[in-house]
């Protein structure tokens, strides 16, 4: 619900390229010997917010950046939480568009830590060109308890000749004591009047000593007309 919605103000500004503005917020909350970092910018029809919270000792670090060129609207949130240990969250919307193209990122990226490490790396690339369009969403989560959590995701669209790109890419990576990665890629571009649509999914969940890993690619291209469409799923929990 939360995605459907921000995609619907999205393409409602999007439709209304003279009423551009560009919003940043960060916020950052640290207690008992914590430490919190937030960055937060955003350039044309963006929004983008990083929160970090920091407590016990921990270590909190949320960037988020958003830009979004043309008629184009970019979406990037980051949250960082450290109960005793280090969490960095990196989140990067970029939208652009160029002669009568359209374009729409969402990025969002999540780590949460006790006594462990978590990372987590989440970036939305869209671009839509000569009346194409172009949409990606990319959302990355990292949790660890006492553990390493790596989490990375990525997802570009190109959109050409009046085609339409769709890129979705979610990676989690959960551990309990151990260490779980977790890595996602969706590319997807689309030709003269032609559907491309790719969506990735990664999940690594690992358990005390145990390492959990998931790499996964979903890639698409059509042209001319054409429809193309990959899905790509790897799930490996070890308990």
């Amino acid at each position: 619900m939360k995605r459907l919605m921000t995609c619907l103000a999205s393409l409602a500004l999007i439709a209304a390229p003279l009423a551009l503005a560009g919003e940043a917020t960060a916020i950052s909350t640290a207690t008992n010997g914590g430490r919190a970092t937030a960055s937060a910018t955003a350039r044309g029809n963006a929004s983008s917010t990083a929160i970090a919270g920091a407590t016990n000792g921990g270590r909190a670090i949320a960037n988020s950046d958003a830009v979004a060129r043309g008629r184009a609207a970019a979406n990037s949130r980051a949250v960082a939480v450290a109960d005793h240990g280090l969490a960095i969250s990196n989140s990067r919307a970029d939208a652009r568009s160029r002669f009568g193209g359209s374009a729409l990122a969402d990025s969002e990226s999540i780590a949460a830590t006790v006594g462990g490490v978590s990372i987590s790396n989440s970036e939305a690339i869209a671009r839509g060109q000569l009346f194409g369009r172009a949409e990606s969403f990319s959302t990355s989560t990292a949790l660890s308890n006492h553990g390493v959590a790596l989490s990375d995701s990525r997802a570009v669209s190109r959109g050409l000749l009046g085609g339409r790109a769709v890129s979705v890419s979610d990676s989690i990576a959960d551990t309990f004591g151990g260490v779980a990665i977790s890595g996602v890629e969706a590319d997807s571009a689309a030709g003269f009047r032609a559907h491309s649509f790719s969506n990735g999914v990664g999940v690594s969940v690992s358990g005390p000593l145990r390492t959990a890993t998931a790499k996964v690619y979903a890639g698409s291209r059509a042209g001319a007309l054409g429809v193309s469409r990959s899905n790509a799923a790897v799930i490996e929990i070890r308990r």
